[in-house]
């Protein structure tokens, strides 16, 4: 009974070390740059932004490791899109109102509007090729 508990013990501390190193690793890698193509939204140019485009909003935060995870996979999409789709970005840290506004509980949640008016909502890590699908079936 207790080799099975020191065995445990270690078991259970190994995945509590392994689990704040990999947070720590996340954390301290830093955010590639946004490309041209993602509109950076703020209070102020939030709905002027949507209007006669497509875009798919990304409401995220700098300490969210899923969000860090999504970073990259909405450059590649921004950069495939043409016309009048695009990629935004709303820091929910640096605009807590728009967060509010829109109902924003958990992050990353993405909101695909479509002439300012909301026609999906997509919540957690996605891939690219399932984010065009959802782009495409809104166009």
């Amino acid at each position: 009974m207790t080799a099975t508990f020191i065995v445990l013990a270690i078991l259970l501390a190994i995945f509590v070390v392994a689990n704040v190193w990999a947070r720590v690793k996340i954390k301290r890698t830093p955010l590639p740059p946004d490309h041209p193509r993602v509109l950076q939204l703020n209070d102020a140019n939030f709905k002027s932004q949507l209007k006669n485009k497509l875009v798919l909003v990304d409401f995220w935060a700098e300490w969210c490791a899923p969000c860090r995870l999504m970073a990259p996979i909405l450059n590649e999409l921004a950069a495939e899109l043409e016309g009048n789709c695009y990629v935004g970005k709303v820091n929910i840290e640096r605009y807590p109102a728009l967060a509010q506004q829109y109902r924003i509980r958990s992050i990353p949640t993405l909101i695909l509007y479509k002439n300012g008016v909301e026609v999906q909502r997509i919540v957690g890590v996605k891939t690219k090729e399932y984010l065009h699908k959802q782009i495409a079936q809104n166009k």
